[in-house]
């Protein structure tokens, strides 16, 4: 296996060359991942039954996406030991976070914009492509004066995000701690499940200097800071992108006075790309590729918002990820970004978290992030399909549809205490939690949104 070492040099190299070698990188990748796909997944091999020997152009490929690949889910796979009975039992099992699943993948679990629970595997060279990006992210990302700046605070770093689940960061943090890793001592993981004054206090007193985690919730600790409550020096923020405007980043740099700094990762490619100073994010073209299209699937121009995007990873070797409606609406740059930079440039507007606010007793309004209300309905077994509207100020009706063969009542039962113990620990548990008994909805354009706040 190629080390992280190596490919990060390659990729610094392919950096330097320009878009000519990245082009030249990514369509021998391609046509690489489309070959072993046939071979090794018989979802594929039957998909791709009627295509040319050799494959460089995506657009030849059909259109997948996470519920169909889901419902296929033994055939897709390129490892027949890893079957989906297998792996349900290993997601449902919390003692198992972090574990290599049959001893050689890390399992991580998403409901995605589309509500639909995925299951994905890393194996150890995707893990390596997967550093090796993040290392030429921050030798882009992160200038020598700010490193050492860092370094004289000993790195120490906070990561807000999700817990209690299989979700990819917290996976990834549990699998390194478990290392006992000297950068992982010096780390903490703060849960986005924590009520905001809870969480401002732990912050206060850990005083990092990196601080990281989904946007929506470091936008609600920017406000935190501004109001004088959290007090904290870091001198790097990294943002997971999720749609924030350009004002709200500008808010954030402000409140904390760091350098802020975007990333673009999910389940499906958790390197996919990096923010500049100019306010676009970097594609890793030499190991992604992305098409922003219409509803159709027909290529949408640069310059024009997209209705959706279509992901391939060129390392996702166990469950090959070709042309895969990722759901993110983009916008692509017509011409090279004044940063310098030539890997494409993009911009996205899918996937904004909307915060759910509730009113305390006391009058007092509370802010919750959507993360938190998926990541409880992701610890329960068998849901397939969930959406959460918020109907009053005070009210949350929760539509569930469950997988084959469970029992509703008994999934229902299991979704609406995960819930009512979160709105319980931000002091809203007088808040309603009503079942609906209708299915998830779209909405008129055909979108799918996980969280409805009230409006």
């Amino acid at each position: 296996m190629t080390s992280a070492f190596t490919l990060a040099q390659d990729a610094r190299r392919a950096h330097r060359q320009g878009p000519e070698a990245l082009a030249h990188r990514q369509r021998d990748r391609l046509a690489a991942m489309v070959a072993f796909a046939r071979a090794h997944s018989p979802y594929y091999a039957g998909l791709y039954r009627d295509l040319p020997a050799q494959v460089q152009d995506p657009a030849l490929l059909p259109v997948t996406d996470k519920q169909t690949l889901m419902a296929h889910f033994n055939d897709w796979v390129t490892d027949p030991e890893a079957t989906i009975d297998r792996v349900r039992a290993f997601v449902d099992d919390p003692e198992r976070i972090g574990d290599h699943f049959l001893g050689k993948y890390l399992v991580s679990t998403t409901s995605g914009t589309t509500g639909h629970r995925g299951v994905f595997l890393l194996d150890d060279r995707a893990a390596a492509v997967v550093k090796a990006l993040s290392l030429r992210a921050v030798s882009r990302t992160i200038t020598f004066a700010r490193l050492a700046r860092m370094l004289t605070r000993r790195l120490r770093s906070a990561h807000v995000i999700a817990t209690g689940g299989h979700l990819a960061a917290y996976a990834v943090n549990t699998r390194l701690r478990a290392t006992g890793r000297r950068q992982v001592r010096i780390s903490r993981v703060f849960s986005v499940h924590s009520p905001l004054p809870e969480l401002v206090e732990q912050l206060n007193r850990y005083r990092p200097v990196l601080l990281d985690g989904y946007a929506t919730m470091i936008a609600l600790l920017a406000g935190e800071q501004l109001a004088g409550r959290l007090r904290i020096k870091p001198a790097v923020v990294s943002l997971v992108a999720e749609g924030l405007g350009d004002s709200e980043h500008q808010r954030i740099r402000s409140a904390f006075g760091a350098h802020v700094v975007n990333t673009y990762s999910c389940n499906e490619s958790l390197a996919l790309g990096y923010g500049c100073p100019q306010g676009w994010l970097h594609i890793h073209d030499d190991w992604v590729i992305l098409e922003p299209v219409d509803a159709d699937h027909r290529p949408t121009p640069p310059g024009q918002q997209s209705s959706t995007v279509l992901l391939t990873s060129l390392c996702r070797w166990a469950q090959p990820i070709l042309r895969y409606d990722l759901g993110d609406s983009v916008l692509r740059r017509a011409d090279p970004c004044p940063c310098g930079d030539p890997l494409q440039a993009i911009k996205v507007r899918g996937r904004s978290a909307e915060l759910l606010t509730f009113r305390r007793r006391d009058g007092k309004s509370v802010p919750i992030v959507p993360m938190a209300f998926e990541t409880a309905i992701e610890r329960t077994p068998d849901v397939d399909l969930f959406q959460i509207v918020q109907t009053t100020p005070t009210t949350l009706r929760v539509r569930v549809r469950t997988s084959t063969g469970a029992d509703p009542d008994t999934v229902w039962t299991a979704v609406r205490a995960e819930i009512v113990g979160l709105l319980t620990a931000h002091q809203v548990g007088h808040c309603t939690v009503e079942r609906g008994h209708e299915p998830p909805q779209q909405s008129a354009g055909g979108k799918f949104r996980v969280v409805i706040p009230f409006s």
